[in-house]
């Protein structure tokens, strides 16, 4: 009969942590109206819809540095404003804007059960946004540590995933990044943590894989075990 040794280290739980936007919610809709009212709202030509989507993913001031380099400080201010008003009006019905996608509910339900599992976010939304989104889901009690662009700089800055993990005691080997853009991967990079890029969000799976993804997922249930995979591949290389 075996003996449990008392001396034996208990192996550090693994830290997952979620990008929102294009990973979890597919909100392209809202974010593309919202950006059309903001431009158009103070007579100036809206971005298109690819331009607008490829700045998923970035803080309102450094999306609005790229969708309007041309204009000065306060006018981005305004739009970033008016762009937070308008997302706001259609936040009365989130179903319509925020919808999660395929699996998503299901996947974050048996990942929080894991005894050896913590939850993050990482996000370029704002924590009411996040509020409101786990408020409707009942996600309160599932993520360990949040963090959002209301207290950091844009992505790709590691300063989320620094954060993320000293909250929890983790350490960058046992953490992984979860998110659809380049500024994900490239956030998870500098922060020295595994990268995984889903294939369903605002950038190209090229993209992804260029901006250092270590693996790729098709579908949403596929995460525990890319999860797992990409840890243990990262622990057999250090």
């Amino acid at each position: 009969m075996q003996t449990k040794n008392p001396h034996a280290k208990t192996p550090p739980m693994k830290l997952v942590v979620f990008d929102c936007d294009g990973t979890i919610v597919d909100s392209q809709a809202g974010i593309v109206l919202s950006m059309v009212h903001a431009f158009t709202t103070l007579e100036m030509t809206p971005p298109t819809r690819e331009a607008t989507l490829s700045v998923v993913g970035l803080s309102l001031p450094e999306a609005f540095a790229v969708l309007a380099p041309d204009v000065d400080k306060a006018t981005r201010a305004a739009l970033a404003e008016r762009y937070k008003m308008a997302f706001r009006e259609l936040k009365h019905d989130p179903a319509e804007t925020e919808i999660l996608f395929p699996q998503a509910k299901e996947t974050i339900a048996n990942l929080a059960a894991r005894d050896d599992h913590l939850l993050g976010i990482a996000t370029g939304k704002s924590r009411r946004g996040i509020d409101r989104l786990f408020d409707r889901e009942g996600w309160h009690g599932s993520f360990a540590t949040i963090q959002t662009a209301d207290d950091h700089p844009s992505k790709p800055h590691p300063s989320m995933l620094q954060r993320a993990i000293l909250e929890t005691d983790a350490t960058p080997e046992v953490t992984v990044m979860i998110g659809d853009t380049t500024y994900d991967m490239a956030m998870a990079r500098t922060a020295g943590v595994a990268a995984i890029g889903v294939a369903w969000g605002y950038h190209t799976v090229a993209e992804l894989n260029n901006a250092g993804a270590h693996i790729i997922v098709e579908r949403f249930e596929d995460l525990p075990k890319a999860i797992d995979d990409v840890l243990a591949l990262e622990s057999s290389a250090a």
